[in-house]
């Protein structure tokens, strides 16, 4: 073989990556954004990963389960309290830009920030009141931490929501970013610099700083956005229909908090029938597999917003296509991550620990409900981009609690492997419901091989 052409397929790599993934298509478009949202949630992962080590390390076993069990509920609860619409916003923005309301996306754009701060903040306020009511039956060192937790959450609830503004626009980075990358240095960075001063870092010091990197975060994304609107956006009359965002985002929460208790399922019912440490083993395996549902998050987070273009503006052989498109994006990238990650799985399960080591038959069951659950791509965002959200809830309600029941009778005599099976089972069971729903009233073949 010469040097020419043994120099060759390099180039012609480098040549076919630049096509793939330069352009000015949608195709290629979709894909450098869901790239990056993959690489953020990637980046961020491993950011946390890191900043736990450390606020275990610095704050002592008592202290850092406190911190843990409130920012545990800060994140449940901040993922919900915004009704859904930092989802539906990736529904209506397109909607109002394509039918020309202007003054409704005007209205959107503010009052939907305004509306989630406001019911964030009364609700926030009765937590903390339930907070103090309680006290007699709390550990008195999560009092304070948890009043510190009620504090935080308006804030991220409006960070939730810019989010979805943000990447209705295609500006990922600052949907992203301040919630993944910012936020996290900052509480790093803040309790880093509390520890090197003396003070006493307990779960009261770790919520503060937590509390003050979401606040900082999330006026500084409220900034940043508020400038690009602004060169974007027409200034003129605001129009409000508080009701009808209701009715769109309300049943889209419905199914992301269905997804949260599907994916914390598992794990829950796992800590009522097994040894603590069968738990820390399994949740590392979750935590390994974490890469292959970053794929779907990418790919749904960055295409919600075209499927209620593509729906408005009846283009239904467009939307057909880039369906088609995000599926093909998402299930051979998934599977390919998923056998990378089970020919590396001890090693990287080593890396938690020896220990760790003996989970690894069950990232092969865990395995096969996530790459199912690929082959018919992020159509649940578009169900909900297109007005099928209740009929979607109910498909998420119905895998949940198949998953529960399952988990309930499998773990008690399987430990981890009945909890992944139970989960992989409802993941499969998921995706043939979603599959002849979209056939059925979209009348679209949603799968990533065969004839479509």
């Amino acid at each position: 073989m010469d040097s020419q052409s043994a120099t060759a397929p390099p180039g012609g790599v480098i040549a076919r990556l630049r096509a793939l993934l330069g352009g000015s298509s949608e195709a290629s478009v979709t894909r450098r954004l869901a790239g990056t949202i993959f690489v953020i949630r990637v980046f961020s992962a491993a950011l946390a990963y890191f900043s736990q080590i450390l606020l275990a390390r610095w704050m002592g076993g008592s202290d850092y389960g406190v911190y843990v069990y409130v920012w545990t509920w800060v994140l449940l609860l901040g993922s919900m309290m915004d009704f859904g619409i930092s989802a539906s916003a990736q529904k209506l923005i397109p909607e109002y830009r394509t039918r020309g309301e202007h003054a409704l996306l005007r209205g959107f754009l503010s009052g939907s920030r305004w509306m989630t701060f406001g019911v964030s903040s009364i609700v926030s306020l009765l937590l903390a009141g339930a907070v103090k009511g309680l006290s007699p039956w709390i550990d008195g060192n999560a009092i304070v931490p948890l009043y510190i937790g009620c504090l935080t959450l308006p804030a991220f609830v409006v960070a939730n929501t810019q989010d979805g503004i943000a990447r209705s626009h295609d500006w990922m980075r600052l949907g992203l970013v301040p919630q993944f990358i910012v936020r996290q240095s900052l509480i790093i960075g803040l309790t880093a610099g509390a520890f090197v001063l003396g003070f006493d870092l307990g779960a009261t010091a770790a919520m503060s700083a937590s509390a003050a990197a979401v606040w900082i975060a999330m006026i500084g994304q409220m900034i940043v956005l508020n400038r690009k609107l602004g060169g974007h956006i027409e200034p003129g009359p605001r129009a409000y229909d508080f009701r009808g965002w209701l009715a769109v985002s309300l049943p889209i929460l419905m199914v992301e908090s269905f997804y949260l208790l599907l994916s914390y399922t598992d794990v829950l019912v796992l800590q009522q029938f097994r040894s603590s440490e069968e738990v820390g083993v399994y949740f590392a395996v979750v935590k390994t597999l974490a890469l292959v549902s970053f794929i779907h998050y990418a790919m749904g987070a960055s295409t919600a917003h075209r499927f209620a273009e593509y729906h408005a503006q009846g283009d239904k052989p467009r939307l057909s296509a880039y369906v088609a498109h995000a599926i093909q994006w998402t299930f051979w990238p998934s599977l390919g991550a998923t056998i990378l990650l089970l020919a590396l799985g001890k090693p990287l399960l080593w890396l938690f620990g020896p220990q760790f080591v003996v989970g690894y038959d069950i990232m092969f069951i865990a395995a096969i409900g996530l790459v199912v659950r690929s082959a018919i791509g992020p159509v649940e965002r578009l169900l909900n981009m297109l007005g099928h959200q209740h009929i979607c809830a109910l498909a998420y309600a119905l895998a949940f609690v198949m998953n529960a029941v399952l988990c309930v009778v499998l773990v008690p005599h399987f430990g981890g492997h009945g909890a992944a099976a139970a989960t992989s089972i409802s993941l499969t069971f998921e995706t043939v419901l979603l599959f002849w729903i979209v056939r059925r009233r979209l009348g679209l073949r949603v799968l990533a091989f065969g004839k479509r």
